[in-house]
């Protein structure tokens, strides 16, 4: 879970990339980076950090031009703790090319092993994102045969990159005194969208349209599945579909909690997909306890409060605040390592003892993955004198490692994994849990947009949509991620604050 963003504009566009990243802070805390183009120039500034940290006043003189892309990143593979797999990514050959990547290669391995071997590319870190860049880059040498770029030349190479690559990739790429090139992959895993602004006859494409919205751009539509666009310096725009069979299969993760409840996604209101989740989480608590049990809902802040709020109305109890949030302290979900999270519970939440003495409150988290926030929230509720806590989910049980880039690659590490609810149970603490069903949560996502065929939920399911995932690349997937949360470890960092509203 990375967010990009990329921009041609008839102005300079570092504040409005700098603006664009605050907006999708939430998506990764890790690393900032910036890059833009006056000319055929390429200006660029990454480092560690959250977006405000990264780029000072003259970091942001030192950005000029009227195109660029931007990435904040939050690693799933690889090392954190180092600046070089800060995105974007920079190749001087062909043309120039800088690139910033949502989502996760699966095939990375075999790919590093092809341009090491057979197409002669060198690869610095352990980035699938670098790796990306030079399948890229090298498609691109071989359509373009070094003569001037020609729009035909980027598409045909987007179509090499889609049979050769597999995962999940949402892609914005600079190229140097060209433009702007943004494609997805062929199953529309990540999200991608653009907009326009009238005004300036400007084009930004992001990854989710809050970050449009926000800086005054009018959401357009989003990129289809295995569709490439290429934007030239005019503020010219042309589209082809570059896959041969895409289909849409979004991953639900994103409604149950990655994205900002202000966006739209493939044409579904984050918030209205969250509060269809409320919905149908009620029948499963009508379905498991008489409402009359429950004195109070309480939310986990804060993505879960759609939620909560539905589920309450359906319940016919009262819904309360219960907990108030520090907003300076960064979302447990993507802080790397168990000690750092558990630490960091307390340092985010506390407790409103006068919603919780003598109450039999139910809380209402939108998911459970590993279950520590879940435990020492309930603990929490117990301190704060509720005489009894319910738990309830608006996701189901999360059983299964994720490879398409969210921060849950290894079984071990899943509280569901292996054991039943009433196991889960006792290991959060809770008086009862509920969770949500898988089925029911499609079907509120889908309430929104009925001809989405098919989610992308591995890690509720185990099925992976792209037919490559198997035991040893998991188990790979969870070595790398592991690297990365003991390096992250050993970082002393300040407290930030979360962007997430």
């Amino acid at each position: 879970m990375c967010g990009v963003v990329g921009i041609v504009s008839k102005q300079p566009v570092n504040q409005l990339i700098y603006d664009a990243l605050l907006l999708l802070q939430h998506r990764g805390q890790d690393a900032a980076g910036i890059i833009t183009g006056q000319g055929g120039k390429l200006y660029m500034q990454k480092a560690r950090g959250m977006v405000r940290d990264v780029f000072r006043t003259r970091n942001m003189r030192a950005l000029p031009g009227c195109y660029g892309l931007g990435q904040v990143r939050y690693p799933t593979a690889g090392s954190a703790d180092s600046e070089e797999e800060a995105q974007p990514f920079y190749v001087n050959a062909p043309f120039g090319l800088a690139l910033a990547h949502n989502g996760n290669l699966t095939n990375a391995d075999v790919l590093r092993e092809e341009l090491k071997n057979n197409d002669h590319r060198h690869i610095n870190t352990g980035s699938d994102s670098e790796v990306l860049l030079n399948v890229l880059a090298h498609e691109l040498d071989l359509a373009s045969h070094g003569l001037p770029l020609k729009p035909g030349d980027l598409f045909k190479a987007v179509r090499a990159v889609h049979r050769r690559v597999r995962g999940s990739y949402a892609v914005v790429v600079l190229i140097a005194g060209h433009g702007l090139l943004a494609f997805r992959d062929p199953y529309g895993i990540r999200p991608l969208c653009f907009g326009t602004q009238d005004e300036q006859g400007d084009i930004m494409v992001a990854s989710e349209s809050v970050a449009l919205e926000g800086n005054g751009y009018k959401l357009e539509r989003d990129i289809a599945p295995g569709e490439a666009i290429f934007v030239d310096l005019e503020g010219r725009m042309l589209s082809e579909q570059c896959a041969e069979n895409p289909t849409l299969n979004p991953c639900i993760f994103e409604f149950v909690y990655l994205a900002r409840p202000d966006s739209v996604l493939d044409g579904i209101s984050v918030y209205q997909a969250r509060l269809n989740m409320g919905e149908t989480l009620a029948q499963r608590v009508i379905s498991t306890m008489p409402p009359t049990e429950i004195d109070v809902v309480i939310p986990v802040p804060e993505s879960s409060r759609p939620s909560a709020m539905q589920l309450a109305w359906k319940l016919g109890r009262p819904y309360r605040e219960g907990f108030v949030k520090n907003r300076y302290v960064g979302r447990t979900f993507i802080m790397p390592g168990q000690a750092v999270r558990k630490k960091s519970v307390r340092q985010k939440l506390n407790a409103i003892s006068q919603e919780f003495a003598g109450r039999n409150v139910l809380l209402v988290d939108d998911s459970i993955v590993r279950g520590t926030t879940s435990r020492e929230i309930v603990q929490m509720a117990r301190e704060a004198g509720a005489r009894k806590v319910y738990l309830a989910s608006a996701a189901p049980p999360v059983r299964y490692p994720n490879v398409y880039g969210i921060d849950m690659p290894t079984s071990g590490e899943l509280v569901a994994h292996g054991r039943d609810v009433e196991e889960i149970r006792q290991i959060i603490g809770a008086d009862a849990l509920i969770y949500q069903d898988l089925e029911a949560m499609k079907r509120a996502v889908r309430r929104e947009r009925p001809d989405i065929g098919a989610f992308e939920a591995s890690c509720f399911d185990g099925c992976y949509i792209t037919g490559d995932v198997d035991a040893a690349l998991k188990s790979g997937l969870g070595a790398a991620r592991d690297d990365v949360a003991s390096s992250c470890l050993n970082l002393q960092s300040p407290v930030q604050e979360e962007t997430q509203p």
